[in-house]
């Protein structure tokens, strides 16, 4: 399999810059998750990667070889759509066989490794069905099937998930991430959905309005997301003025002890920030790191009740047992854990 390298890649159309001075490495075999927003610009990188679009500046890199003046058919790297794109006309063997009858693969041989992916996918004996025969998910299923089958050195995959339903959507990252584990290939992954994201790749690269946000391995953007525009699209809000000075943070509801381990801002003002899972609700006073909170709202969302607090001014998120019982208006100690406080830039 191929290491993928992007070094500066802009993409620029007229005055608007859609992907700006983009800069990463995969690894061999790795699964990379492009996440972000409608319009930051996901899908321009991955159809740079495949030579659907040229950049206006930048390089691409297989296995530390250029490949931006390479055609698309000859790069190595194939794309599953968001669509599928299955051909009506033909039946789901000669659909998942087309690439290789275009490479001139003997007519045996075809339907050898047809018949090996469609057991990889998990549909054999679909060979002689029509697409229209097939459900949402099975369509998908043979569309990667035929990404497959050429055996590329990177896979690409364009919100391949996005029109299935919430059930579909589950069994085919599982069968993706099962698949992109057997066979060990380079694959990056388009999706706007976090959740998505985590469950599937090895690293994620965050973007926003064309340009890398952070790109690490999936705990980092829950525990130590790299600014509050980050902590928020991974569900956090909950921040706190303070001034730190040394292993303390002086704020509004009295000092906090940190770990300097577990934190990289230096002195000075910063924002305090702990996940919703993380703050602990109604602990002994006498312990460290309590402070009072007032409570909003209440809301009872099945395996947890979510808290709503007034924390100095801030509106915080808390998740709690599911038979938590607080009233509104009541104030309430909470302990923020000295481990899961993560400081964030004041600005």
């Amino acid at each position: 399999m191929s290491t993928v390298v992007l070094r500066d890649l802009t993409r620029r159309f007229g005055n608007v810059t859609a992907v700006d001075r983009l800069n990463l490495e995969i690894e061999s075999g790795e699964l990379v998750a492009f996440l972000g927003p409608s319009g930051c610009g996901k899908t321009t990188t991955l159809r740079m990667i495949t030579g659907l679009l040229l950049p206006t500046s930048g390089d691409i890199l297989f296995d530390n070889k250029s490949i931006i003046t390479i055609p698309t058919e000859k790069r190595g790297a194939v794309m599953v759509f968001q669509k599928h794109l299955l051909f009506p006309t033909m039946s789901v063997g000669q659909n998942v066989g087309f690439g290789l009858k275009m490479q001139g693969v003997a007519k045996q041989e075809i339907e050898r490794r047809v018949d090996e992916m469609l057991e990889l996918v998990k549909l054999p004996g679909f060979a002689k069905r029509r697409a229209h025969e097939l459900s949402g998910g099975q369509q998908q299923r043979v569309a990667l099937a035929r990404a497959l089958v050429v055996r590329p050195k990177v896979l690409l995959l364009d919100e391949p998930l996005a029109n299935l339903d919430a059930n579909l959507r589950l069994e085919m990252r599982e069968l993706i991430r099962s698949i992109q584990r057997e066979l060990g290939i380079t694959t990056v992954f388009v999706t706007h959905d976090q959740e998505e994201a985590v469950m599937l790749a090895d690293r994620i690269a965050l973007m926003f309005d064309g340009v890398l946000q952070q790109y690490d391995v999936p705990h980092s953007f829950y525990q130590r997301p790299k600014s509050t525009r980050v902590a928020h699209f991974f569900r956090n809000d909950n921040l706190l003025k303070g001034t730190r000075r040394g292993n303390y943070i002086e704020t509004p509801l009295g000092r906090l002890s940190v770990d300097p381990l577990h934190v990289a801002q230096g002195e000075g003002d910063v924002l305090v920030t702990v996940r919703p899972e993380d703050v602990q609700l109604k602990p002994n006073l006498a312990d460290s790191n309590c402070i009072e909170a007032k409570v909003l709202l209440q809301v009872y969302m099945g395996t947890h009740t979510q808290i709503q607090l007034d924390v100095a001014g801030h509106t915080w998120l808390v998740h709690g047992p599911a038979d938590l019982q607080v009233q509104v208006g009541e104030t309430i100690p909470i302990q923020l854990p000295q481990a899961r406080i993560w400081l964030l830039p004041s600005a």
